[in-house]
């Protein structure tokens, strides 16, 4: 297997072993094994990955250097909302419970017809609790007071 020389030998060794991600150390210690001389069923084996895999590796360095080996950004389903919504989203979170809403605080389904309503997506439920999740908000809100409520009648309530 022909591979490229962007890094010397012990660059790759140096880098394989620093590595924190497992998959790319894998992909790098398949390249320093195919630096060695080793085949791509050679690689294949001692990895316990395909002769494709391994070969594909070789490829992806050959063409970028060790920096080709790491994940690759765009991975997965794209998100629904636009970074503008989600920010309008954050804003109304932060907000609160509008009167409109007809509710203290905001549940999980009252975010399902907010989401549908202002911003025209529809989520399940525990699509909604992904999407607080990803924006950093917390599911757990404290207890709601209701609006009739006495502040001062609990407090002596309690003292007593």
């Amino acid at each position: 297997m022909r591979v490229v020389e962007h890094e010397g030998m012990a660059e790759l060794q140096r880098l394989a072993k620093g590595e924190r991600d497992s998959r790319v150390r894998l992909r790098l210690q398949g390249v320093v094994m195919a630096r060695q001389g080793c085949t791509g069923r050679t690689i294949a084996h001692s990895l316990s990955v395909s002769a494709r895999t391994a070969r594909a590796w070789v490829q992806r360095y050959n063409k970028g250097g060790s920096a080709a080996l790491h994940e690759q950004p765009g991975r997965g389903r794209r998100a629904r909302l636009s970074h503008e919504q989600e920010e309008r989203l954050c804003a109304r979170l932060d907000a609160g419970a509008q009167p409109a809403d007809g509710v203290c605080s905001l549940r999980g389904i009252d975010l399902v017809r907010v989401l549908q309503e202002e911003h025209g997506h529809r989520y399940s439920s525990s699509g909604v609790y992904r999407l607080l999740k990803r924006l950093g908000y917390s599911s757990l809100v404290p207890r709601p007071q209701h609006r009739k409520a006495d502040g001062a009648a609990q407090t002596a309530f309690k003292k007593t």
